[in-house]
Protein backbone atom coordinates (compact mmCIF):
# COMPACT_ATOMS: atom_id res chain seq x y z
CA UNK A 1 0.00 0.00 0.00
CA UNK A 2 1.54 3.54 -0.77
CA UNK A 3 2.34 5.18 2.24
CA UNK A 4 0.39 8.47 1.17
CA UNK A 5 -3.05 5.95 1.56
CA UNK A 6 -1.83 4.44 5.02
CA UNK A 7 -1.37 8.30 6.40
CA UNK A 8 -4.47 9.21 5.37
CA UNK A 9 -6.30 5.94 6.80
CA UNK A 10 -4.38 6.75 9.72
CA UNK A 11 -5.22 10.37 10.37
CA UNK A 12 -9.04 9.17 9.71
CA UNK A 13 -8.72 6.47 12.43
CA UNK A 14 -6.43 8.68 14.57
CA UNK A 15 -9.04 11.75 14.22
CA UNK A 16 -12.30 8.77 15.22
CA UNK A 17 -10.38 8.30 18.76
CA UNK A 18 -9.67 12.01 19.44
CA UNK A 19 -13.40 12.63 18.43
CA UNK A 20 -14.70 8.94 20.21
CA UNK A 21 -12.54 8.69 23.06
CA UNK A 22 -12.68 10.76 26.43
CA UNK A 23 -9.35 11.77 27.69
CA UNK A 24 -7.36 12.51 24.52
CA UNK A 25 -7.56 16.07 23.33
CA UNK A 26 -5.90 17.82 20.33
CA UNK A 27 -2.95 19.93 21.16
CA UNK A 28 -1.65 22.99 19.12
CA UNK A 29 -3.34 25.94 17.24
CA UNK A 30 -5.60 23.76 14.07
CA UNK A 31 -6.87 20.12 15.12
CA UNK A 32 -6.78 18.39 11.85
CA UNK A 33 -2.96 19.85 11.55
CA UNK A 34 -2.46 17.75 14.99
CA UNK A 35 -4.24 14.86 13.70
CA UNK A 36 -2.35 14.96 10.50
CA UNK A 37 1.33 15.22 11.93
CA UNK A 38 0.03 12.22 14.76
CA UNK A 39 -0.61 10.52 12.37
CA UNK A 40 2.27 11.05 9.93
CA UNK A 41 4.54 10.46 12.96
CA UNK A 42 2.21 7.03 13.98
CA UNK A 43 2.58 6.14 10.49
CA UNK A 44 6.10 6.14 10.47
CA UNK A 45 6.37 4.51 14.07
CA UNK A 46 4.03 1.39 12.76
CA UNK A 47 6.22 0.92 9.84
CA UNK A 48 9.73 0.80 11.47
CA UNK A 49 9.27 0.15 15.44
CA UNK A 50 6.19 -1.69 16.01
CA UNK A 51 7.26 -4.96 14.22
CA UNK A 52 10.75 -5.21 16.31
CA UNK A 53 8.87 -4.38 19.71
CA UNK A 54 5.83 -7.16 18.15
CA UNK A 55 8.86 -9.57 18.15
CA UNK A 56 10.19 -8.92 21.17
CA UNK A 57 7.11 -9.13 22.95
CA UNK A 58 6.05 -12.53 21.26
CA UNK A 59 6.62 -14.89 24.09
CA UNK A 60 4.60 -12.40 26.34
CA UNK A 61 1.73 -11.84 23.99
CA UNK A 62 1.58 -15.88 23.28
CA UNK A 63 0.61 -16.24 26.94
CA UNK A 64 -1.85 -13.88 27.02
CA UNK A 65 -3.81 -15.11 23.60
CA UNK A 66 -2.73 -11.70 21.95
CA UNK A 67 -4.59 -9.52 24.65
CA UNK A 68 -0.77 -7.87 24.53
CA UNK A 69 -0.92 -6.85 21.50
CA UNK A 70 -3.38 -3.79 22.60
CA UNK A 71 -0.68 -2.58 24.74
CA UNK A 72 2.38 -2.83 22.27
CA UNK A 73 -0.44 -0.57 20.30
CA UNK A 74 -1.18 1.51 23.30
CA UNK A 75 2.74 2.06 23.68
CA UNK A 76 3.08 2.85 20.06
CA UNK A 77 0.16 5.41 20.88
CA UNK A 78 2.02 6.93 23.54
CA UNK A 79 5.35 7.35 21.53
CA UNK A 80 3.37 8.50 18.44
CA UNK A 81 1.69 11.62 20.93
CA UNK A 82 5.15 12.44 22.59
CA UNK A 83 7.04 12.74 19.19
CA UNK A 84 4.38 14.85 17.75
CA UNK A 85 4.76 16.90 20.81
CA UNK A 86 8.28 17.29 21.10
CA UNK A 87 9.21 18.07 17.20
CA UNK A 88 6.08 19.66 16.09
CA UNK A 89 4.60 21.13 19.31
CA UNK A 90 0.97 19.92 17.52
CA UNK A 91 -0.28 16.01 18.43
CA UNK A 92 -2.87 14.97 21.10
CA UNK A 93 -2.59 14.49 24.33
CA UNK A 94 -3.13 11.46 26.87
CA UNK A 95 -4.98 12.22 29.79
CA UNK A 96 -4.68 8.58 31.05
CA UNK A 97 -3.55 4.81 30.05
CA UNK A 98 -7.21 4.05 30.19
CA UNK A 99 -7.94 6.25 27.01
CA UNK A 100 -4.33 5.04 25.38
CA UNK A 101 -5.81 2.00 25.59
CA UNK A 102 -9.31 2.68 24.52
CA UNK A 103 -8.00 4.80 21.93
CA UNK A 104 -5.73 2.28 20.62
CA UNK A 105 -8.59 0.15 20.12
CA UNK A 106 -10.33 2.49 18.38
CA UNK A 107 -7.45 3.57 15.41
CA UNK A 108 -7.27 0.02 15.30
CA UNK A 109 -11.10 -0.81 14.75
CA UNK A 110 -10.74 1.75 12.07
CA UNK A 111 -7.44 1.14 10.30
CA UNK A 112 -8.81 -1.91 9.62
CA UNK A 113 -12.24 -1.09 8.35
CA UNK A 114 -10.84 1.18 6.07
CA UNK A 115 -8.03 -1.17 4.65
CA UNK A 116 -10.74 -3.77 4.21
CA UNK A 117 -12.85 -0.94 1.92
CA UNK A 118 -9.32 -0.20 -0.04
CA UNK A 119 -8.32 -3.87 -0.50
CA UNK A 120 -5.16 -3.46 1.56
CA UNK A 121 -3.77 -6.89 2.28
CA UNK A 122 -0.23 -5.66 4.29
Amino acid sequence: MNFFIRWIVTAIAVAAAVWIVPGIEVVGTEAWVGVLFTALILALINMSVKPILQLLSLPVTVLTLGIFYLVVNTLMLYLAAWMANGLFGVGFWIATFGSAFVASIVISVVSTILNGLLGDTD
